[in-house]
């Protein structure tokens, strides 16, 4: 099951704590999954649908090897995955993530005037990130 938005804006969550967007700290001697996603999404926008972004990054952390991706891929999202709305990039680090009309997806911080410019556009869809804490 698919977890890719076509031209959709996912704004930061209603209680994320920051006003201007950072980057995601690593943990220890290995990168926590936010920054993971951040790398693959800011140095390369556009170029990767989410369901690309959050298959890769398990890989990573899982050692999956490139002969056996195809059918490990497969596997994965005969789950249920959560999306990038899950994303402590959209819940606590203050990134907006677009989706283009192809699906690709391109990181925004809240405080940019790109961030506005997607929040006022008509012409795309809205989602919110999950709140982190229960209403």
């Amino acid at each position: 099951m698919s977890t890719n938005y076509f031209d959709t804006f996912i704004e930061i969550a209603e209680d994320c704590p920051v006003n201007i967007a950072e980057v995601p700290p690593a943990k220890g001697k290995s990168k926590s999954v936010a920054l993971l996603q951040y790398e693959m999404i800011s140095q390369n926008p556009y170029k990767y649908s989410q369901d690309d972004v959050l298959f890769e990054i398990y890989a990573q952390r899982n050692g999956i090897a490139s002969k056996d991706k195809a059918t490990e891929r497969e596997k994965f999202f005969a789950k249920g995955q959560a999306c990038l709305r899950a994303s402590s990039l959209t819940k606590r680090y203050g990134w907006g993530v677009h989706n283009n009309a192809e699906g690709k997806v391109a990181l925004y911080p809240v405080e940019s005037t790109e961030y506005l410019n997607f929040v006022d556009n008509p012409e795309v869809k809205h989602l919110k990130a999950m709140r982190s804490k229960k209403a």
